[in-house]
């Protein structure tokens, strides 16, 4: 990355409705997944397993299987508030200037960790500040809060500066959004990351682009396609991995199409972190 440090290509991203994923989950998979040889996880607080993420990768360290060092954990921070690369995200409601550390911190107490190696703002606007990860009015829709985006990336380089993580990002943002943070007067510390939606049906030509003009590396989200999830999504749509034509690919070179698909990130030089609990997945997805 700009900054000197190095970020795995292929990670693993531990989110799990928490409503149908059954405790432990994460654990076991992220035990297994270090075991492949995955070196780079993606949490955030509002996954609600970052306690079960934490505990994976330090059983992983007590036995000897890698060091600290050796782990990645990419975090959010998200106008609200989480962290781990272990990758970290600020959730949308952890936005205003005073919650940046406390959110961080928070993470990290809950991971048990000193540190995270990437810590992102998950989104580029916010929600309002509270204890409701999705707070809404009484007629349902979405509550917002007016957060200077410039104040929140200062804090977030406070976090830098104190040891709490090793790197900056950021995560869906566009170009304009980025422009923001890259002309901000005094920037100490500019974004080495931008995690993204990308895969066969989303390419995003334009923003690989623009960050490839600004030594800014892609992380790719659902790089197996988008979510399935009904409240969001066209179930229509066919579904990415049923594709034709990648169906016919992964069965001229007898591998999955998972495998075809991630290839087709990797080769572009597009960090990708596919999800997955099953352990068959997780080392196929390696592979």
């Amino acid at each position: 990355m700009s900054d000197g440090f190095k970020i795995p290509l292929m990670g693993i991203g531990t989110y799990g409705d928490p409503r149908k994923t059954p405790k432990g989950t994460a654990y076991e998979s992220v035990k297994y997944a270090i075991d492949v040889g995955y070196r780079h996880i993606d949490g955030a607080l509002v996954y609600f397993n970052e306690h079960e993420v934490g505990q994976a990768i330090r059983e992983k360290i007590a036995d000897g299987t890698v060091k600290r060092e050796d782990i990645f954990y990419c975090g959010k921070v998200s106008h609200r508030f989480s962290v781990f690369s272990l990758l970290c995200k600020l959730w949308n409601t952890f936005h205003p200037p005073e919650l940046v550390r406390p959110a961080l911190e928070r993470t990290l107490k809950t991971l048990q960790l000193d540190y995270v190696d990437l810590y992102i703002v998950e989104l580029p606007m916010a929600f309002k500040p509270g204890d409701t990860f999705y707070p809404r009015d009484d007629n349902g829709k979405y509550l917002y809060h007016d957060t200077d985006l410039c104040a929140t990336w200062e804090a977030l380089e406070a976090c830098k500066d104190a040891g709490l993580t090793k790197s900056l990002g950021v995560s869906n943002f566009n170009k304009r959004q980025l422009e923001l943070i890259l002309n901000k007067p005094g920037l100490k510390y500019k974004p080495v990351s931008n995690q993204i939606e990308c895969h066969p049906y989303f390419t995003q030509p334009k923003m690989m682009e623009f960050c490839k003009q600004h030594d800014i590396v892609i992380v790719g989200y659902s790089p197996l396609g988008t979510s399935r999830d009904p409240s969001w999504v066209n179930l229509k749509s066919p579904p990415l991995l049923e594709d034709e034509l990648l169906v016919s690919i992964a069965n001229k070179y007898k591998k999955t199409t998972a495998q075809v698909v991630l290839r087709f990130n990797v080769q572009r030089n597009v960090v990708v972190i596919p999800k997955s609990f099953s352990q068959k997945r997780i080392k196929e997805n390696f592979e």
